[in-house]
């Protein structure tokens, strides 16, 4: 199995979706190793105690963040890393320390909606203040450039009249991001799974 780090903001929907599938047997490859959240009483931290992973937070204004997340990560073990509603834009050398090892779940159907500034909520206000008649989420690999990176998997989701925001936000978590993130962990820790234990690129 791979040792995989998820990296969380707030409350942890999209890190419980992985907890139930890793508890369905669905990631066979994948053991959730680590949870990393980059601010105070995340609740996610919670969730992940309850399901018997090591949790920590890191002061995401600290001028070591970057380095406390390498050392966090090196000291875990970890091959592969899954933002799961992470909004902390990474610092390069985190980037380029998992080239090709991190993954991210954003809530459009990218391109739209996406980039810098683009998350949660403000998504989806968007989306309904377009007009949209389709929106959905995506699960990309991570590179410097926010949302940047190349698609690995996309879903859509009808919007439906009478949608507020909150209501848009729950239906494309249920209906796409706790479907693709999991399927998607479980593709990528299966792709390093063969490799041979090594650190990832560009660290130690």
């Amino acid at each position: 199995m791979v040792n995989v780090a998820v990296l969380v903001s707030g409350g942890g929907t999209n890190l419980q979706a992985l907890i139930d599938a890793r508890d369905a047997g669905q990631l066979p490859a994948a053991n959730l190793r680590l949870v990393v959240a980059d601010r105070a009483g995340c609740f996610a931290i919670q969730r992940a105690e309850a399901a018997g992973i090591e949790a920590l937070t890191l002061d995401r204004t600290s001028p070591t963040f970057a380095r406390d997340l390498l050392a966090a990560l090196d000291s875990a073990d970890i091959a592969a890393v899954v933002l799961a509603g992470f909004l902390t834009v990474l610092p390069p050398e985190v980037v380029a320390a998992y080239e090709g090892r991190m993954i991210n779940v954003h809530p459009s159907l990218i391109p739209a909606f996406s980039g810098p500034g683009w998350y949660g909520l403000k998504v989806h206000e968007a989306a309904l203040e377009r007009g949209v008649r389709i929106t959905g989420a995506t699960v990309h690999r991570v590179t410097e450039e926010a949302d940047g990176g190349p698609i690995l998997a996309q879903k859509a989701v009808g919007v439906e009249p009478g949608d507020t925001p909150e209501t848009l936000q729950r239906r494309v978590m249920e209906e796409a991001e706790w479907v693709l993130l999991p399927r998607a962990t479980q593709d990528l820790a299966t792709s390093l799974a063969g490799q041979p234990a090594s650190a990832p690129k560009g660290h130690r």
